[in-house]
C-alpha cells in the first residue's frame, strides 16, 4: 500500500456484497473493508465469511471496521479504527495478528495515531461529505500534503472524493484514496474503478 491504489469500502451498496468483492479482486484492490453500522452480528459475521471466501489467496485484503472480535472469529486480514472505537492497543489483545488501520480527522489526530504504530492512516474527510451520520469538520487539501509529508506509513485520503476532484487530492500528495459514495452507489462500479484507476497511473507517469 505504499505505492499508488484505492482503498475500498463496502457500506449500504446497490450491488451484492460478493458481486462488490468479485471486482476488487478483478481489479487488484489493495483493500476492501466492510463498514455496514447497522447490521446485526450474525449478519456481519455472514457478510464477513462470503466476502473472505472470495477475497482468501487473492492480493485484496478483508477490512472490518471496528470489530476485532469478528475479525477474530472470522479470520480477516485486519481491522479499521475509528477514533471513538476500542484503542489499538486493547484491539490487539483480542486480535493480534491481523492489518491494523487507524481513522484521522485533524493534523493532531494524525500525529497521535502515528505514535500507536498502525499499518496505515486513514485521514479526512477532505471535501464535504455526507456519508457519516454525524460528520467530521473538512481538513482540506493543504493538511493532506502536510500527514502525507509527516507519515512514514501509508495514509488514505477520504472524504467527498470523485472522479471530478481526485486529480486535486493526488497532486496534494496523496497516493492512496477512498471514494465510499461515487463507488457504492452506482450498478457500474468496475467502470468506476477503472476511471479512477487510469486518473490514478496518469498520476504516476507524472
Amino acid at each position: 500500500m505504499n505505492d499508488f491504489g484505492i482503498y475500498l469500502i463496502i457500506s449500504n451498496p446497490v450491488l451484492e456484497y460478493s458481486k462488490i468483492a468479485e471486482i476488487a479482486v478483478r481489479q487488484k484492490i489493495k483493500y476492501l473493508q466492510l463498514r455496514e453500522k447497522d447490521k446485526s452480528d450474525i449478519e456481519l459475521i455472514s457478510i464477513l465469511k462470503d466476502l473472505k471466501s472470495i477475497t482468501e489467496k487473492s492480493q485484496t485484503k478483508l477490512i472490518i471496521d471496528d470489530r476485532p472480535d469478528l475479525a477474530q472469529i472470522c479470520k480477516t486480514d485486519g481491522v479499521h479504527l475509528g477514533q471513538t472505537d476500542i484503542p489499538i492497543d486493547l484491539a490487539k489483545t483480542i486480535y493480534p495478528q491481523g492489518i491494523y488501520g487507524l481513522s484521522t480527522h485533524s493534523l493532531e489526530q494524525a500525529e497521535s495515531a502515528l505514535k500507536k504504530f498502525p499499518d496505515y492512516i486513514g485521514f479526512g474527510p477532505i471535501f464535504k461529505t455526507p456519508t457519516k451520520k454525524i460528520p467530521d469538520p473538512v481538513v482540506g487539501l493543504n493538511s493532506i500534503k502536510k500527514v502525507t509529508e509527516l507519515s512514514k506509513i501509508p495514509v488514505v485520503a477520504i472524504g467527498g472524493i470523485n472522479q471530478n476532484n481526485i486529480e486535486e487530492v493526488l497532486s496534494a500528495g496523496a497516493k492512496n484514496v477512498c471514494l465510499v459514495r461515487y463507488f457504492m452507489e452506482s450498478k457500474n462500479l468496475e467502470d468506476r474503478i477503472k476511471i479512477i484507476n487510469e486518473k490514478i497511473q496518469n498520476m504516476r507517469t507524472k
